[in-house]
């Protein structure tokens, strides 16, 4: 009788203290995400935190992406973001630049590691400029609402002591959690690291939107199961689009055994649906913010019609609006797209199966097989692409019926779409070294 392999998970030393050695270094990543950036005015802090209108909205979104550490303004604000967009950047480049994409060519190994040594690298000025930028939005926010500076930043005069030693605390904050990301992904669990520093930081935003969803006393409760509902609908989507896939029928070559040719080999090449998981998001999320802060920076200027323009562009670009939810879907889309090409012309499909001399029937090897695999491709993104774009403004949809806030957790978009994502690898990833130890399914007997 077969018995399922993970009621041996406790008792497999080696998979024990990898999830131990997790456990304990996710409590420490929220441990450090409760030590406060120096400097901070905490009356302005929970004034921005409470404010209504475009700058609140902008506030909540950012405090959303960074798992709670905004509104607390830790060390930690910025997360493990710059090193995602490092990240992004190098694989947007790889393609553009020749030398590049030949250097993981000719040695992948080698140009792997490199490639993780200049993420490294870019990290650190991305860093640099994600806390001036994110420091500075915030004291416009504060100043546009009367409250003050959240931080007095300049590196001028005797403030140049202080905002030196702000600036490395935050930049040192995101490094350290990378560093604990790195050592998950070599001590705990393999190649998860910076997933679960993520996971760990939107999941801890739970109790508090709870609280939040149950403030109201008379309909708290039927929210809540509503809400549940919503959830658990959307959980399934995910999951039912991310395990989609389109097989592509490939006939392998025989090979030859002494005298003998074996007969040729029928198999499918599969190609996802949603190959670009929740990048799209970042990078839509990233852009559409991105007028939000430029225009943040003017709304207290002395020109009328400059202070108008600014408002308005921070009232479109802040969140939680029509006009923002039809761009932020729109961009999803076309990110979705852009990032799959970019991913699906890497794997070079066409080259890599004339090497091994299999040919999709009726197609030519070669450039016409990478064309007509690329064109499959595209036609079953649409699908994947339009479901992220919906999942992405939910939390707007659910709005419109229900009185609960964008930065709610339970109906959030990139948050939803990340636990997921992780908790569906971690349980592949324990259950491929389930098999690793011998605790194989089909091995066990009642």
């Amino acid at each position: 009788m077969k018995q399922s392999a993970w009621r041996f998970l406790w008792k497999s030393e080696d998979i024990r203290k990898k999830l131990l050695i997790t456990l304990l270094l996710l409590v420490l990543y929220r441990l450090a995400a409760n030590i406060p950036v120096p400097g901070v005015n905490r009356s302005v802090l929970a004034s921005l935190a409470n404010a209504t209108g475009a700058g609140g909205n902008l506030f909540n979104l950012l405090d959303l992406l960074s798992g709670g550490t905004v509104s607390t303004f830790s060390i930690l604000a910025m997360g493990v973001y710059p090193y995602i967009t490092a990240q992004i950047i190098l694989q947007l480049l790889t393609p553009i630049i020749p030398s590049l994409e030949q250097r993981l060519k000719d040695n992948p190994r080698e140009g792997k590691k490199w490639q993780e040594k200049w993420t490294v690298i870019l990290t650190i000025p991305m860093a640099a400029l994600s806390a001036i930028g994110q420091i500075n939005i915030f004291n416009a926010l504060a100043t546009q609402a009367g409250q003050g500076l959240l931080l007095k930043f300049s590196f001028v005069g005797a403030y140049f002591l202080p905002t030196t030693s702000t600036l490395l605390a935050m930049m040192a904050g995101t490094m350290f959690g990378i560093w604990l990301g790195e050592l998950i992904s070599e001590y705990g669990i393999p190649n998860q690291g910076l997933s679960l520093i993520i996971f760990a930081g939107i999941v801890a935003r739970m109790p508090r939107s709870l609280v939040s969803l149950l403030s109201d006393r008379q309909n708290g409760w039927w929210m809540l199961l509503l809400v549940l509902a919503i959830l658990g609908i959307t959980i399934f989507a995910i999951v039912y689009v991310q395990q989609g896939r389109r097989n592509v029928p490939v006939l392998f070559p025989g090979r030859r055994v002494g005298n003998r040719m074996s007969m040729p080999v029928r198999s499918n090449l599969p190609l996802m649906v949603n190959m670009a998981g929740m990048i799209p998001l970042i990078f839509a999320q990233a852009i559409l913010s991105f007028p939000a802060i430029v225009a943040s920076y003017f709304v207290n200027s002395q020109t009328a019609w400059v202070a108008n323009l600014a408002t308005q562009v921070s009232n479109t670009f802040g969140g939680g609006n029509f006009w923002y939810s039809i761009l932020y879907f729109f961009m999803i889309v076309v990110f979705t797209f852009f990032y799959t090409d970019v991913l699906f012309t890497q794997q070079n499909y066409g080259d890599n199966l004339k090497k091994q001399g299999a040919q999709i029937p009726g197609v030519v090897r070669g450039a016409p097989t990478q064309k007509y695999l690329t064109k499959v491709q595209r036609r079953i993104t649409l699908p994947g692409a339009l479901f992220l774009g919906v999942v992405a403004v939910m939390p707007f949809l659910v709005g419109l019926a229900l009185p609960v806030g964008n930065n709610l957790f339970l109906v959030s978009s990139a948050g939803l779409l990340i636990v997921v994502g992780v908790v569906r690898d971690t349980f592949t990833i324990i259950e491929t070294e389930l098999k690793v130890h011998g605790y194989e399914e089909s091995l066990i007997k009642g």
